[in-house]
């Protein structure tokens, strides 16, 4: 589709904008920016508007916003002062105020090239659509328990700040019917649909849902989910956690996927957050044990150069700020190189940054939290952040993981988390740090078996986890197995020869308490651990 205004035209399909004949350099902000103006020409654009539709739920200062309308108001020939084209509306918003006409023909292509047709809607911002679940019980009664678990998924994905979530409403139309993939995602503006059908006895109930990239019409994710009706309500909440545990990871992996696909000239903010999570979440599995850790610098270096390029873009990017202190905790359990205090200062100051703008977030609060409490022992602030994080999303798998993290003085309830963890997301990249705070827990409520068999479990999955190796050697030290204690001790020293026991007493201290750090530091110098 074209958007024609003046000697302008805003081309969707190529993500252009042109004054005559002449292409308009705009930054993919300004360019979603406009396209929202134009789209909602016929009313003012709230600023709750632009945060949902060109932000994609994202807190941002107002000044990013003023500076974006701006640079929109640059690139179209108009300003502040005259506001022809784009106007502002005191306490209302902004509004595109001039006259457009819309054209869905082909246009003109140059000689050679083949004609392409401009009918589709590309949808770029992460967005999902929750179809209404077939009826297969042959019961019409059953239409209102059926919509409930509709509802409640929608509902828990609603939770998602990061992810634009289309109303029920919209989406009834397609309820039944066969529908074309670029039909669809034409008509919602969607990238993802979400659709499932409900089959149920007096005995049980299974759902089959399935999720659906709309753009290579390919099948993402499917799953069954079976149970006895009971409690309507429980049920349905169990089933949306399900889903929700599931398909959270799913999205994001697809979206890193998309953004690493992407030219670099092209990267926003938020695509920039993507590719450092790419980086960060490379486990280096395909290197040789030996070069592991190097592999992990060399990601984290790439990484946090690409979010404080997002934060360069948009400085009210919670998310990227939070990001940095999570890479640097990659750093501390995988590098060769130690987080030096320079770094370990500057990831705790960013968190308290992220935490002042990105209150709504819960990925942002999340990492926040575990940054300071690893590397600032603010376990206050960093319980109660993770508390939030839970209450606007207790889905989120990763938010139990740090709950875990930050509770480890208290055994029973880190474990807890953990197991939240593993249940919303049995097969998560992270399943290893699940299964070493366990382990860990139990390493510090003196259940040293039940530490070595997690340890064992972690490393089974993870060979060479820095992590795991320290609980595995701590537990062989109390259970009298001291040569194989300094066998491990010895891995862990070949992976990150600068661990000593000056820095181990240090973080012990800060997250367990002298008793505890005491006890573990005595047992890692048994084991070999230099002084340094």
């Amino acid at each position: 589709m074209r958007f024609v205004f003046g000697e302008h035209h805003l081309d969707t399909e190529r993500r252009e904008l042109r004054r005559g004949d002449s292409p308009v350099a705009v930054e993919p902000q300004v360019f979603d920016l406009l396209l929202c103006l134009l789209k909602n020409r016929d009313r003012a654009v709230s600023k709750d508007d632009l945060l949902a539709q060109v932000w994609r739920g994202r807190v941002v200062a107002d000044a990013t916003i003023d500076s974006r309308i701006k640079s929109a108001r640059r690139a179209i020939g108009d300003n502040g002062s005259t506001q022809k084209l784009i106007r502002t509306f005191a306490r209302k918003g902004v509004r595109f105020v001039a006259t457009v006409d819309e054209n869905h023909a082909e246009i003109a292509q140059s000689p050679g090239q083949p004609t392409v047709s401009y009918q589709v809607f590309y949808p770029r911002k992460l967005s999902i659509a929750v179809l209404p679940f077939q009826n297969l019980t042959g019961d019409p009664q059953q239409d209102d328990f059926i919509e409930g678990i509709v509802e409640e998924i929608t509902t828990a994905l609603s939770r998602l700040r990061w992810l634009l979530v289309i109303g029920r409403n919209s989406n009834v139309t397609f309820q039944g019917k066969l529908v074309d993939v670029k039909q669809m995602m034409r008509e919602l503006g969607v990238r993802y649909v979400l659709d499932g059908s409900v089959r149920k006895t007096r005995e049980w109930v299974r759902i089959t849902t399935h999720m659906t990239e709309l753009i290579s019409g390919g099948r993402l994710w499917a799953e069954r989910f079976n149970g006895r009706p009971g409690d309507i309500l429980d049920f349905q909440d169990q089933v949306a956690g399900g889903v929700i545990g599931a398909v959270e990871p799913k999205l994001r992996q697809s979206e890193i996927e998309r953004a690493t696909r992407k030219p670099t000239e092209t990267l926003d903010a938020y695509d920039l957050y993507l590719h450092a999570l790419a980086l960060r979440n490379e486990d280096g599995s395909l290197q040789p044990l030996a070069r592991r850790n190097e592999h992990t610098d060399e990601n984290i270096r790439q990484a946090i150069t690409l979010l404080k390029r997002a934060l360069s873009i948009d400085l009210g990017y919670a998310p990227a700020a939070a990001a940095i202190g999570w890479c640097r905790i990659h750093q501390l359990s995988h590098g060769r190189s130690p987080v030096s205090f320079a770094k370990a200062t500057e990831a705790a100051a960013l968190a308290r940054q992220a935490l002042e703008i990105g209150r709504d977030d819960p990925d942002t609060l999340w990492m926040a939290a575990l940054s300071l409490h690893i590397f600032a022992g603010e376990q206050a602030t960093a319980a109660a952040a993770v508390d939030r994080s839970l209450a606007l999303n207790p889905y989120s798998a990763h938010a139990w993981m740090a709950r875990g993290f930050i509770s480890q003085a208290q055994p029973g309830l880190a474990i807890e988390a953990f197991e939240q963890a593993m249940r919303l997301s049995p097969l998560d990249r992270y399943n290893r740090v699940f299964t070493t705070g366990i382990a860990t827990a139990h390493l510090v409520a003196g259940r040293y078996e039940e530490a070595l068999e997690w340890a064992e479990r972690s490393l089974h999955s993870s060979l060479g986890y820095s992590g795991a190796l320290r609980v595995k050697a701590i537990a062989c030290v109390h259970l009298g197995h001291l040569e194989q204690a300094r066998e491990v001790m010895g891995q862990l020293l070949a992976l990150q020869p600068w661990q000593t026991l000056a820095r181990a007493e240090a973080y012990a201290r800060r997250i367990y308490g002298p008793e505890i750090a005491a006890r573990l530091v005595d047992s890692q110098r048994r084991a070999g651990m230099p002084s340094g």
